[in-house]
Order: C-alpha cells, then sequence, then structure tokens
C-alpha cells in the first residue's frame, strides 16, 4: 500500500469514527432529552389529575353536608360516623378550681393538672406528667394495665397543693382522653370496640373503659371520678371555646385528620334520650373516613390505598393528613426513577420503602429558599442515598411537594366550609354579625406553612369576601390534655354547690 493511500484510509476510517462517535452522543442526548420529556409528563398529569378548582372543591363540601345529615339520621347511614359525644356542656369560661386529666392514646400516657381562675384568670397554672407504659402491661391483661395508671395518677396527686384538697366527701374530678376506638354511652361511660396502636388486652374488649379505670382508682382508695370520656378532637374544642364563645369547631390535622363540632340537638334525628338544657350536642365526625366521587384520586392514591392496613377506608384522611403525604411524593418520584430514569440508570433502592420520606421532610423540601435548592439537595442524599442531582431535578421535586400539599389543604378548606354550610354559616345574614371561629391542631397544621396558609386561602376563596370576614381560624394545641380537664370542669357535678 502506497503512503497516500495508507493516509486516506486512516483518514476515512478516522471520519468513520467521528462519526460514529458524534452519532452516539446525539443518541445520547436524544434518550436523555425523550427521558426528561418524559418525567416532564409524568409530572404534568399527576398535576391535572390533582387540580381543585373552586367548583370541584364546592361540590366536595355540597357532598360533605350530605353524608354529615345521613350520618345524624342512622346509625352506620353514613361514610362519616357522627358520633355522638355526650358532650352538651362546653366550657364557658367561668369555671374555677383544680381539675385533672388522663391523656391515653399511645405507648405513653400523660396526667394533668389544672388550676382554673375563672374570666378574670383563666388557665392560672398547668403541671404535667408523662409515663411510659411498659411494654408487658400492653398485652397482659385489663386490670395490670389500669392499676398501673392508677398507681401513677395517685403518686401524681400527692403532689397537689394542700389548699385544693377536696373537701370531706367530694371527689376530685378528672378527664380521660382515650384515643382509641370506643361506642360511647353516656358523658363518662363507653365500651371499648377494638384496641390498636400494639395494645392488645382482649378481656376488656366490648367492656366500660371507664368503669375499668374506677375500679383501679377505687382499689387504691384515691378520691377521683371520672366526669367525661372525650376524644381529642372533641378536647380541641373544648380548650378553644374556654377562651373564645364563638368557637363552633374544632380539627385536627396532624399524622391523622378528624373534626368535631357543635350541633343542634333537632338537627340529629338518631338522638334517643331527652333533649339536652343547652339544645346542643358536640358531634365527633371521623371525617378522615369521608369519601366522594368529586375528590382528586391518581393512581398513586389508589396503590398507596391498597398497600395500607386498612384498604377502602379513611380515604380523605390518605390524601390529606401527615401519615401519607410524604408518601405519595415518594410514589410520583418511584415512577419518575422507574420509567423515566430520573435518578439515572438505576432505581435507588431506598426510594421503593414506603414511608421512608416523611411528611416533615417534605415540608423542608418545599419551603426550601436557597437558590439552589441546598436542602432538597440534602434531604435526598440523608433519607434515600440520591447524590448529584441537578438543580432542574430538585425543582421537579419541589413541584411534586407543591402539587401534593396544595391539593390536601385545599381539600381540607373545602371540608371545613362543608361544616360551615351544614350550620348556615357560610353566608351573612341581614342585620347579624355572628363570627365562627375554627379550632385548629396538629403538626401539619402547627408546622407546614404552606399547607396552613393554602388552607386559609381556599377557606377565604369559598365563602366569598364579605362571608369571609366573619370567619376566624385559631391554633387551639394540648386538646388532649388542657382540653381534657377543661371539660371535667364543665361536667362537674359540684358546679353551683355553695363552698362550705
Amino acid at each position: 500500500m502506497s503512503k497516500a493511500v495508507a493516509i486516506g484510509a486512516a483518514t476515512v476510517c478516522a471520519a468513520a469514527a467521528a462519526a460514529l462517535a458524534a452519532a452516539t452522543v446525539m443518541g445520547h442526548r436524544t434518550k436523555g432529552s425523550d427521558k426528561w420529556g418524559q418525567a416532564e409528563d409524568i409530572v404534568k398529569v399527576f398535576g391535572e389529575e390533582c387540580k381543585t378548582p373552586i367548583e370541584k372543591l364546592k361540590k366536595v363540601a355540597e357532598a360533605m353536608v350530605v353524608e354529615m345529615n345521613a350520618g345524624l339520621s342512622s346509625e352506620g347511614g353514613s361514610k362519616l360516623k357522627m358520633l355522638i359525644s355526650f358532650v352538651d356542656n362546653l366550657p364557658s369560661g367561668d369555671e374555677k378550681g383544680l381539675f385533672y386529666a388522663l391523656d391515653l392514646g399511645g405507648t405513653n400516657f400523660r396526667a394533668l393538672r389544672i388550676q382554673l381562675g375563672g374570666k378574670e384568670k383563666g388557665v392560672v397554672k398547668v403541671e404535667a406528667e408523662e409515663v411510659s407504659i411498659p411494654p408487658h402491661l400492653m398485652t397482659g391483661s385489663s386490670h395490670e394495665l389500669f392499676d398501673f395508671i392508677a398507681t401513677c395518677l395517685a403518686k401524681f396527686v400527692s403532689s397537689e397543693p394542700e389548699e385544693f384538697r377536696p373537701l370531706p366527701g367530694r371527689k376530685r374530678e378528672l378527664g380521660f382522653t382515650f384515643s382509641f376506638p370506643v361506642r360511647q354511652t353516656s358523658i363518662a361511660s363507653g365500651t371499648l370496640i377494638k384496641w390498636s396502636k400494639g395494645f392488645s388486652i382482649e378481656d376488656v374488649v366490648g367492656e366500660d373503659i371507664v368503669g375499668e379505670l374506677t375500679k383501679s382508682l377505687e382499689k387504691i382508695g384515691l378520691d377521683m371520678r371520672v366526669a367525661a370520656l372525650i376524644n381529642d378532637t372533641v378536647g380541641t374544642v373544648a380548650k378553644a371555646r374556654f377562651s373564645n364563645q364563638d368557637v363552633i369547631a374544632g380539627v385536627i390535622l396532624g399524622t391523622g385528620t378528624n373534626a368535631a363540632y357543635i350541633e343542634h340537638v333537632n338537627a340529629i334525628p338518631k338522638w334517643q334520650g331527652l333533649p339536652p338544657k343547652s339544645g346542643k350536642m358536640v358531634i365527633n365526625m371521623e371525617w378522615g373516613n369521608f369519601y366522594c366521587s368529586y375528590l382528586p384520586l391518581t393512581e398513586y392514591d389508589h396503590a398507596l390505598d391498597v398497600a395500607s392496613l386498612n384498604p377502602g377506608e379513611q380515604i380523605f384522611e390518605k390524601i390529606i393528613s401527615g401519615m401519607y403525604l410524604g408518601d405519595i411524593v415518594r410514589r410520583v418520584l418511584l415512577k419518575l426513577a422507574e420509567e423515566a430514569e430520573f435518578f439515572g440508570d438505576t432505581v435507588p433502592p431506598k426510594l421503593r420503602i414506603p414511608f421512608i420520606l416523611r411528611t416533615p421532610d417534605m415540608s423542608a423540601m418545599h419551603h426550601d429558599t436557597s437558590s439552589d435548592l441546598k436542602v432538597v439537595e440534602k434531604k435526598l442524599r440523608d433519607i434515600l442515598e440520591i447524590d448529584n442531582t441537578s438543580l432542574k431535578m430538585r425543582k421537579i421535586v419541589v413541584e411534586l411537594c407543591d402539587i401534593v400539599s396544595v391539593r390536601g389543604a385545599r381539600l381540607a378548606a373545602a371540608a371545613i366550609f362543608g361544616i360551615l354550610r351544614k350550620l348556615g354559616r357560610d353566608t351573612v345574614k341581614a342585620g347579624e354579625k355572628q363570627k365562627s371561629v375554627i379550632a385548629l391542631d396538629g403538626g401539619l397544621f402547627e408546622h407546614y406553612t404552606i399547607f396552613r396558609t393554602c388552607m386559609e386561602n381556599t377557606l377565604k376563596e369559598l365563602m366569598g369576601k364579605e362571608a369571609a370576614e366573619t370567619i376566624g381560624i385559631e391554633h387551639s394545641n394540648d386538646g388532649s390534655g388542657i382540653g381534657a380537664a377543661l371539660l371535667a370542669a364543665s361536667q362537674s357535678q359540684y358546679v353551683g354547690v355553695e363552698e362550705s
């Protein structure tokens, strides 16, 4: 081969190699841009499916009113249980004296003592003690568990100030928050339907929970009566009502969600007893189980529901509460990783773990105001072990947080609007200046600022400018503790009895 031919052949080979390399690069680019387009499409479709235009929210509120009426008419008539709390006397703010609360809702319980000073002084002093329940008592017998609680209560009572010791013949009064499914039979009695949260004490299922505690209190000679058996949502209403008589409902937006509100007793067809003097009754809605065809559900919500411990139940809770919001974001990220290679050729293994992305982490990413989204980068690295994310990718993560939280916040507002509508407080009546205050509690409401702001703004949008001015939102914390003690005070059998 001549030198010239060799050089020519080499040139042709080099050109062919360069062309092949360029084609490969272009192929990668095309593949990369195709995948990015696919990722954007997945996010766009998800965003569209989660949309909550105001007309849809009004339909959700209407459906809520229909379900509320059905639940008030008959037991089992609705997805909403609309449980009668037997609380017909809420704190007025005039209550005085020393009252106790017991808050049992998990592996710990709290004992509280509160000193009330009436309208002038309000809640003068709160003392509390938290006690861990030994694991063997959570699966033992009822008398062992309640004997342990009574003994701890007695120890707590022993530090009570001398001047507050009850007069001879009188008993201390206690509000008991019991956060397990109970069929309430009166203000101070209720039978346990089933245990949850790691408890399994069979001999008390179907028994009166207050009766069990009372037996243990009597056994050790502690002069104390349970004045009220409540749940934390009813307690939220009571806590807020003590200092603000315009409060009409309480809503929990935390790990789970629920609402309770004050209903006219003549609007409760299933109420069998004599009408209470107040003419009012607090209803525990158990609204986490609400469902209607207008709820904007996606494939990710259906998958989460199917994989849950209670498929087909608590659908509303699964799209608005803190337990689930982070996991919905994780499920969308997993689809992006699987179908659009969003995080590279392999799917990050941690992304397959349910509930690994918690709502507080989602909130931290959503509130990231740094120009390069450093918080998002750190959370993805620390929790999901995903490195080398681009700013473009991190922006998509924030967008997903926004879609999920905005949908949840707007639906929560629609549900509150439903309560106001049911009570006829969604419009301004001529010549009336009634104020309606909603008391809210829970970590989602308290700490997820974007969620809270969106919910409040959506409620104003639903109400309209004039009516929105009659609505107040108030943070009311510790309904399960202070609220329970306040209900013990408002249900006291010694009200109006002269101190002597």
